[in-house]
C-alpha cells in the first residue's frame, strides 16, 4: 500500500484556487539511486526540475535532463554556481542549454564546500549566464522565507532585489522559488513584505511531496532545510498531523495559501518528491479530481 493511500481523507477544502496551484506543479528530482524508478513513476509530459548535486556534479544533472526531454518532459535543470568552474564552463552550459531547447533554467550557488572555480553565490553566475545567449526565456532562483543556516536576511533580501534587476535589464522573466517551509503564516507575511518592498518576480511555492516521514526528515536536513526541521520539533502538534499516519500531506499547506495566491502572485508549486514521485502524484490526481 502506497504511502498516500495510508493518509487520512484531509478534511481541508479543495478550493479552485487550490486545484489551479496544484495543477500548476512542477516535480523535483534528485540526482541519486531513486531517480531512475522516480522517473517511470512521472505522470506523461509533466514539469520537472533536476537538481544540482555536489557529488553527481553538473553532468548528472545535465545527463537526467536531457533523457527526460527526450521521454516528452518541460525540464528546468539546476546549476548550482560552486560548481562551475570558469567562464568558459558558462558558455558551454548555455550552449547545451540552447541545443536541447530548455527555455528555463535554475540557479542557485549550491551547497558544494569549495567552490570549483570563481563563482561563489548565484547572483555571480546569474549575471555571467545572462550574457552568454542562452536562449532561456527565464530564470529561476531560490528564496528563503524560513531564513538561510549561514547567510543573514538581510543579505538575502539584498539579493531578490539585485536578480530582479538583472532579470529585467536583460529582458528575461523571473521565477523566485520558495524553500520547503512548513509555516503557513511566516511564508505569507515574507511574501507581503518582499511585495511591498517592491520584488515582483512571480512566485513558486515550495512544497513537500508525499512523502515517508522519516525520508523527509533525513532528506530535508540534508538538503538545507534545518530551519523548518526545527520548526517542526518546536510544534509538535504540527508533526502529529502533518506527518501521521506514515507520510507528509501538502494539501494544507498549500490550501493555506491558495487563497492568497493571486494576489501575492503565487503561480504554482514547486513539489520537493526527495523522489518519491509515485506518492505525490496520486496526491496531484486526487486533488484535481476532486469535485
Amino acid at each position: 500500500m502506497s504511502i498516500f493511500s495510508r493518509l487520512k481523507k484531509s478534511s481541508v477544502e479543495v478550493s479552485p484556487a487550490v486545484k489551479t496551484l496544484v495543477s500548476s506543479m512542477r516535480y523535483e528530482l534528485i540526482p541519486m539511486k531513486s531517480i531512475e524508478q522516480a522517473i517511470l513513476d512521472l505522470p506523461t509530459g509533466a514539469p520537472v526540475s533536476v537538481t544540482c548535486s555536489p557529488v553527481k556534479g553538473i553532468s548528472a544533472t545535465q545527463e537526467i535532463s536531457a533523457r527526460l526531454i527526450a521521454s516528452g518532459h518541460e525540464v528546468v535543470p539546476h546549476f548550482a554556481a560552486r560548481l562551475v568552474e570558469s567562464r568558459e564552463h558558462v558558455q558551454k552550459l548555455a550552449t547545451w542549454v540552447r541545443e536541447q531547447g530548455i527555455k528555463e533554467v535554475f540557479l542557485i550557488a549550491g551547497d558544494a564546500e569549495k567552490p570549483a572555480g570563481p563563482y561563489t553565490d548565484g547572483i555571480e553566475l546569474l549575471r555571467d549566464f545572462l550574457d552568454s545567449n542562452s536562449g532561456v526565456a527565464r530564470v529561476g532562483f531560490g528564496s528563503y522565507p524560513d531564513g538561510h543556516a549561514f547567510i543573514s536576511r538581510e543579505a538575502l533580501s539584498t539579493a531578490l532585489y539585485d536578480k530582479q534587476k538583472l532579470l529585467q535589464e536583460a529582458g528575461v522573466q523571473g521565477l523566485a522559488s520558495t524553500q520547503m517551509c512548513f509555516d503557513v503564516a511566516q511564508i505569507r507575511q515574507w511574501i507581503k513584505t518582499e511585495r511591498d518592498n517592491g520584488f515582483s518576480v512571480p512566485i513558486q511555492l515550495g512544497v513537500p511531496g508525499v512523502v515517508d516521514r522519516a525520508r523527509l526528515m533525513s532528506l530535508g536536513v540534508r538538503v538545507g532545510v534545518g530551519a523548518s526541521m526545527r520548526y517542526l520539533s518546536k510544534n509538535k502538534a504540527s508533526i502529529m498531523k502533518m506527518l501521521s499516519p506514515g507520510g507528509y500531506d501538502p494539501t494544507e499547506l498549500v490550501a493555506g495559501l491558495a487563497k492568497d495566491a493571486q494576489s501575492l502572485n503565487i503561480v504554482g508549486l514547486h513539489s520537493f518528491t526527495f523522489n518519491s514521485v509515485a506518492d505525490t502524484a496520486a496526491w496531484q490526481r486526487e486533488i484535481l479530481a476532486t469535485k
